[in-house]
């Protein structure tokens, strides 16, 4: 039950003013910034590119090449928006080319095991999660993932995913209560 809990708070989110910051200086050729924006934000960009790729390889490639995409193009970056919001965008686009270059397949356990840990989780809430999370659809886990690792507010969900907030909002309040019940049917002895 403790990762359900987890879902439901609020996640570490690191002020977008640092983020820009980190941006402005990778733009300049700071390999330190570089560094910190990806300890900052790993988790958050290898968590949608698996939730897009469902295999873990893949998921790490793609986590790379956005990396190398920011080092390459962060003076491209318009502080208009959040910067996250940015980084997530070129993970989807790179995530959405890779789905494009290989057929889907499902996600193998091993794989949601190798999700970055929340130091919050248990290993055996996180198996637990990996096996409660695998009821639910693509999009479902997407936004759910989005909403619970990143941060991001679901009109932020809907603007990366390309869907209208109400859709966002009704997918995740029902990914919710699939994943209660699936707990209440382990629960059960």
């Amino acid at each position: 039950m403790l990762f359900l809990a987890a879902l439901q708070t609020e996640p570490t989110v690191h002020p977008n003013g640092e983020l820009e910051e980190f941006l402005i200086k990778v733009a300049a050729g700071d390999r330190d910034a570089l560094a910190a924006l990806y300890r900052r934000t790993r988790t958050a960009v290898y968590s949608l590119a698996l939730s897009y790729l469902k295999q873990h390889a893949d998921a790490e490639d793609v986590t790379q090449n956005t990396f190398l995409r920011i080092w390459e193009h962060a003076d491209q970056f318009r502080s208009t928006g959040k910067a996250i919001s940015w980084i997530l965008a070129i993970t989807r686009n790179l995530s959405l080319m890779a789905l494009r270059q290989r057929r889907e397949e499902d996600l193998p356990p091993e794989d949601w095991d190798a999700l970055p840990e929340k130091p919050s989780l248990a290993p055996e809430d996180r198996h637990i999660l990996a096996v409660v999370l695998s009821a639910l659809g693509d999009q479902e886990r997407q936004i759910v993932l989005l909403h619970a690792v990143t941060g991001l507010k679901h009109r932020e969900i809907a603007a990366l995913l390309e869907l209208p907030l109400s859709t966002v909002l009704s997918k995740y309040h029902r990914a919710l209560k699939k994943l209660r019940e699936q707990l209440k049917g382990d629960e059960t002895p």
